[in-house]
């Protein structure tokens, strides 16, 4: 298996920006997280130990979410200052890496192929460029590609349907000496630029695949994907809850300071039974800065809790830890929502909980930033107000109450 890769994430996400959020298009949620998150699983799953995101458009917001580090997967950047197109970019990126071989995604597409066997493939061909190809019914709006034997002959322009056929799939394996040798620095298309003109050369290999395919590139199918995604990849583990606006009604201009102020929110108890089956572990992640400016005591709101437990308990469901950060807005506390203090005590306490693994649900900005910092998945729920625009730039996942999310989830 080739061990480094390239993912092409300076996309502007044009025919997306009336449907996104401010996020460049690498980074759309889908499914309750950032695209890019599933393009990295399965370069980490295949074996890839290090990969150069070539950034652009909006860079700062993917460097500030992934840093250096994801999962143990080694990050490094290449970013353009002006576009340089697909070919400039995987040019660029390609000096920032230290091996012969390496593997390039399309950071809008998905194609879910075997890596490992499409890495083999590549090194025993001894070709200078390897292509994945998926075989779809109509190549119109990708371009066809023609092969003879296992070479790439022609590439034909998208645009013009040919009927049904083999389309790029947007996944390549690139000896890095060639291309380093074989082309110059500055703006250039790989597709047009390269490819298509050294296709009657024979130096380009390709192999088809008949896997998952998707382009977010165009509304539909980035609609469609937040669908077809959560039947794909795993399903969460561990559950992280805010607890006013989500199991009980927030006092508007107060605090639940007592028992008889809680209100259980409709079908929050009978939700709590099917996450409870749902998920291996379930915390419920609390600001609760009333008792910071002394409207209540700690032990008020210990009461507070143990009528919520009980309930839940009653219900069929369970609570495994509450977490509760009383500090007011304006301590700049480390445990305070969006910090993700709160997190990281629940996974010093339970050392199998994976933020990666785990879904935060809440009903505010500040609980989704909060499971955004902490690479959890995020969903938003409405309590029948408007959403605010900028909950698209965490996730695509909104629910009227927690009934319905734990009816769709």
């Amino acid at each position: 298996m080739l061990r480094e890769a390239v993912i092409l994430a300076g996309g502007f996400g044009t025919r997306l920006s009336h449907v996104l959020g401010n996020v460049p298009k690498p980074m759309a949620p889908v499914a309750g997280k950032p695209f890019l998150c599933y393009l990295l699983d399965r370069l980490r799953a295949a074996g890839i130990e290090h990969v150069v995101l070539a950034t652009g458009y909006m860079h700062s917001s993917i460097e500030a979410y992934y840093g250096n580090e994801y999962e143990g997967l080694h990050i490094t950047y290449s970013q353009e200052t002006e576009p340089l197109f697909t070919g400039g970019a995987i040019r660029r990126a390609a000096e920032a890496l230290s091996t012969g071989d390496f593997i390039v995604v399309n950071g809008d597409t998905l194609f879910d192929i075997d890596l490992s066997a499409f890495s083999n493939f590549h090194r025993a061909e001894w070709a200078p460029i390897s292509i994945a190809l998926r075989q779809v019914t109509d190549t119109g709006r990708y371009g066809a590609v023609v092969l003879n034997a296992e070479r790439v002959a022609l590439f034909r322009e998208k645009d013009e349907s040919y009927g049904a056929g083999l389309i790029n799939g947007g996944i390549y394996a690139i000896n890095r000496e060639w291309l380093l040798k074989n082309t110059s620095p500055g703006r250039f298309s790989f597709e047009k630029d390269l490819l298509q003109p050294r296709a009657s050369e024979g130096v380009m290999r390709a192999i088809c695949f008949d896997s998952y395919f998707i382009d977010i590139g165009v509304p539909d199918d980035y609609h469609r994907a937040q669908h077809e995604f959560a039947a794909l990849f795993p399903k969460d583990r561990y559950l992280f809850l805010d607890r006013d606006g989500v199991l009980n009604r927030r006092v508007v201009g107060d605090y639940v300071r007592n028992t008889k102020m809680w209100q259980w929110l409709p079908g929050a108890l009978e939700a709590m039974h099917d996450l409870a089956l749902r998920y291996q572990l379930v915390f419920v992640v609390s600001n609760q800065q009333g008792v910071g400016k002394g409207l209540f005591s700690v032990a008020d709101l210990d009461e507070v809790h143990r009528k919520m437990t009980d309930d839940i308990n009653a219900a069929g469901g369970r609570v495994d830890r509450i977490y509760v950060c009383s500090d007011l807005a304006s301590a700049n506390s480390p445990n305070r929502k969006p910090a993700i203090g709160m997190a990281l005590q629940a996974k010093a306490d339970y050392g199998q909980v994976h933020f990666t693994q785990s879904l935060m649900v809440g009903d505010s900005l500040t609980d989704l930033e909060f499971g955004y910092r902490c690479k959890m998945r995020c969903a938003f729920l409405t309590n029948d107000e408007p959403v605010p625009d900028k909950v698209r730039d965490y996730t695509d996942l909104v629910f009227r109450d927690l009934k319905e999310l734990s009816e769709q989830i």
